[in-house]
C-alpha cells in the first residue's frame, strides 16, 4: 500500500489509495499481489517501488526471503491485524485434533521458547537455512495477513481461522523437530539465535490472530 501511496503522491499513479492490498504467499518466502490488476495500473510501476517483479498475469511478486519476512513480523507488533468477526473454537477436547486447542497451544508454546531462551542466555538472531519443517511454517506465517484481509473484507472469521489453523499446525512440527533451544550439554548458536526469532514470528502472528478473531491469547494452558 506504501508503493501506490507514494506512486498517487509523486504523480506516478492517478488513482484512489486503496485501505489495504491483498497479498497471497506463492511459496516459501515469495508473496504475490493483484492490486495493479484491483486498480487498473501498470504493475511495472508497482514492482519497481516494491524492488519486485511483475508475473505473467500481471501480478506483484516480492521474494523478501524468509529471514526478511521473520525480521519483519518480529518488528511489527500488529503483523497481519484487521477488523475480522468474532469467532469461537471449542475449549474441549484438548487435543491436536480439535483446531481451537491447536492455535492455542502453539502460541503457549513459542512464548514458552522466547521464555527458556531468555533464561537460557539465547538472543535472538536472523533466521537462515530453514528446514523444510520451518519453510512450511514460514509460508503460513506470510499467508497470515492475506486471510485476515479477506476475512474483513467478507465479513466472515472462516479464512483466518483456516489460516490459523495451518499455521498452529506448521508451528508444532518446527517446535518439536526443530529445536529452537539447545538440548543437554549443545551449545546455543546461530541456529538456536533464528529458531528463537522465528518462534517469536509465531507468536506475534498467532496471537494477533487470536485476538482478531476475540480471543486473549495464553502463554499459559
Amino acid at each position: 500500500m506504501a508503493a501506490v501511496r507514494d506512486a498517487v503522491a509523486q504523480g506516478e499513479l492517478d488513482v484512489a489509495v486503496p485501505p489495504g492490498v491483498p497479498v497471497f504467499c506463492g511459496g516459501t518466502g515469495v508473496f504475490e499481489s493483484p492490486v495493479a490488476l484491483r486498480l487498473g495500473v501498470d504493475p511495472a510501476v508497482i514492482a519497481r517501488r516494491v524492488g519486485g517483479t511483475v508475473t505473467g498475469r500481471g501480478f506483484v511478486r516480492v521474494e523478501p526471503g524468509i529471514g526478511a519476512l521473520v525480521d519483519g513480523i518480529v518488528g511489527d507488533p500488529r503483523y497481519g491485524v484487521a477488523a475480522v468477526p468474532a469467532y469461537r473454537w471449542a475449549v474441549w477436547p484438548k487435543t491436536f485434533e480439535n483446531p481451537g486447542f491447536s492455535v492455542r497451544y502453539a502460541y503457549a508454546r513459542a512464548a514458552w521458547v522466547g521464555r527458556w531462551a531468555s533464561d537460557l542466555g539465547v538472543r535472538r538472531g536472523r533466521f537462515e537455512r530453514p528446514e523444510p519443517e520451518e519453510s512450511v511454517l514460514a509460508e503460513a506465517l506470510g499467508e497470515l495477513p492475506g486471510r485476515a484481509a479477506q476475512a474483513e473484507r467478507e465479513r466472515d472469521a472462516r479464512p483466518l481461522v483456516f489460516c490459523l489453523a495451518r499455521l498452529a499446525a506448521a508451528y508444532h512440527d518446527v517446535h518439536e523437530r526443530c529445536p529452537a533451544v539447545p538440548k543437554g550439554e549443545e551449545k546455543p548458536g546461530a541456529v538456536h539465535a533464528g529458531r528463537v526469532s522465528l518462534a517469536e514470528a509465531a507468536r506475534i502472528a498467532i496471537g494477533n490472530g487470536l485476538n482478531m478473531i476475540g480471543e486473549t491469547p495464553g502463554e499459559r494452558l
